[in-house]
């Protein structure tokens, strides 16, 4: 009976526990691990944002790009562009991917509207760690496991 009551104090106080969806789905949970540090994020349900995820985990070289966003080369070539749209006006914690350079970039300070930037998710904690960052780093991406999401919250 606990758990079950643990269960549901979870679902009513961290509604974003559902959310963590499959490729197809609604939005999926991610982790960015820096060091000892944890960034969590969101991804769209986005053609671009499912092909991202699809690729997780990943390892990747962060670097500090005109003082606004952390980027990175993403392998396996460019990402699925059906029903994107031509540009955004990125802002602080905005998890992108810039499609003419086929990189990933993460805004930790807002940003005036590009051509070829398009949304994949939002960072939704630790993004002090990303913005504190001065020198190029090795992060690891990953999903959050929906299961690992609500058990880490169980007793």
């Amino acid at each position: 009976m606990n758990t079950v009551l643990s269960l549901c104090a979870v679902l009513l106080f961290f509604p974003s526990a559902i959310t963590a969806a499959q490729p197809g789905g609604k939005q999926m949970n991610i982790g960015i691990k820096i060091g000892n540090h944890l960034i969590t994020g969101v991804l769209h349900d986005s053609p671009a944002a499912r092909d991202f995820a699809s690729r997780l985990p990943l390892t990747l070289r962060l670097k500090d790009y005109a003082g606004t966003e952390k980027i990175a080369d993403l392998p396996g070539g460019k990402l699925d562009m059906q029903d994107a749209p031509v540009g955004m006006d990125p802002a602080l914690g905005d998890i992108t991917y810039y499609s003419p350079w086929g990189n990933l970039a993460i805004f930790y300070r807002n940003f005036g509207y590009a051509s070829g930037l398009i949304p994949l998710g939002k960072i939704t904690s630790g993004m002090e760690h990303l913005s504190a960052l001065r020198e190029t780093v090795t992060v690891l991406i990953y999903r959050i496991e929906e299961k690992k999401a609500i058990r880490s919250w169980l007793p």
